[in-house]
């Protein structure tokens, strides 16, 4: 047995082979380079208990990235600690432009022993599983977009101009069949394009079926399900920030996840002066972007529609009271912020930096922990 009693390895990942790095625990101790390792499981295994076997405590960590949490799930089903680690917050020295799998190695296991790398939330299996899903849609949201820009740039480029404003309605869906070109290509290329937005969103519709199918049984469907009270938030925008967000547990207050968000404003301060920004956009900027969207209904006064009423009916005294108190408190905010005469898109961060709190709250009360 080595009697060295702390390790601290680091594994640059990558699709076909790991380079593998070790730093001992005191500080300045040796580094070795291990090398370059298959990156299949059976691979890992045996290398990660090689070098667990010499020491009494291993800490492992890696990149996050397009490999996902399975070296995760395998290093801690071993019995060791593993750090996945947010790429974009490794500290790297200015001017450093020399960038090999070796060195990326080396530099993680220097920095896991300082104790100077983030940590990213790890989802367990099923919650990776719904993420997935969820990204799913999106794509699909993404692509179905694509699709229609295709559309509307075709009809622009020969002339066709929509009389009306609102487009992709069932009145433009017959407004493009009533379309007729003078060369059959461009005929068969209008339908092609037409028919590729149909199969985008039936795509959609799949998949959104698909989410409402498996929420009942996901660890956190009560979060789903109560979160869907506040005014605004649907059941696509509520699984979109709940996948990705995660356990609500681990953030202790509502500012540290508006700051996840990056809802909060940047600054610059020196001396005695303080500048305030537009926020920080960090982190997640699809729910973000869909937060924002949601604030958007706050500009009328607090009411429950009709077909929001059966889910706040559904929901705890507690949440019926705090969505109710969103609905007063936002609202009101929505015109103090428009009387001031601020921008739209400046009242529509702020009231969705807000409501982000009361999603924080009502998270608490359907998830205590």
């Amino acid at each position: 047995m080595d009697h060295r009693t702390d390790v601290f390895v680091g594994i640059d990942v990558a699709k076909a082979r790991n380079a593998i790095a070790v730093a001992d625990g005191e500080r300045g101790g040796e580094m070795r380079f291990v090398g370059k390792v298959d990156a299949a499981t059976e691979s890992m295994r045996r290398v990660v208990q090689r070098i667990a076997a010499k020491h009494e405590h291993a800490h492992f960590c890696y990149e996050a990235g397009p490999t996902g949490y399975g070296l995760y799930r395998l290093i801690t089903s071993l019995g060791h600690s593993c750090t996945v680690v947010a790429p974009s917050l490794i500290p790297r020295r200015a001017g450093d432009r020399v960038k090999t799998n070796r060195r990326d190695a080396v530099g993680l296991a220097k920095l896991l022993r300082a104790g100077e790398l983030t940590p990213v939330w790890v989802p367990d299996e099923s919650h990776e599983a719904m993420r997935d899903l969820v990204r799913a849609r999106a794509a699909a949201v993404e692509t179905q977009r694509v699709h229609r820009q295709q559309v509307s740039a075709f009809m622009l480029k020969h002339g066709r101009i929509y009389p009306r404003k609102k487009s992709w309605s069932m009145r433009y869906l017959r407004w493009l069949q009533e379309q007729h070109f003078d060369h059959p290509a461009q005929q068969i290329a209008l339908q092609e394009l037409v028919e590729a937005v149909r199969i985008a969103k039936e795509r959609i519709s799949r998949i959104e079926a698909a989410i409402e199918e498996f929420v009942p049984s996901w660890s956190l469907g009560p979060v789903v399900r109560a979160l869907q009270a506040l005014r605004g938030v649907d059941l696509i925008v509520v699984v979109t920030f709940v996948s990705e967000i995660g356990d609500m547990r681990r953030f202790d207050s509502p500012r540290q996840l508006m700051a996840y968000l990056g809802l909060v404003p940047s600054e610059r301060s020196t001396g005695n002066t303080v500048r305030h920004g537009g926020i920080t956009k960090a982190r997640n900027g699809r729910v973000r972007h869909m937060l924002i969207e949601s604030a958007w209904t706050y500009r009328h006064p607090p009411r429950v529609g009709k077909a929001k009423l059966y889910l706040v009916e559904q929901a705890p005294p507690a949440v019926r009271e705090i969505a109710w108190k969103a609905q007063s408190r936002l609202s009101a905010r929505y015109r103090a912020l428009s009387t001031r005469g601020k921008k739209t898109t400046v009242v529509c961060a702020a009231v969705a930096r807000e409501l982000v709190g009361f999603m924080w709250c009502i998270a608490r009360q359907a998830q205590p922990g």
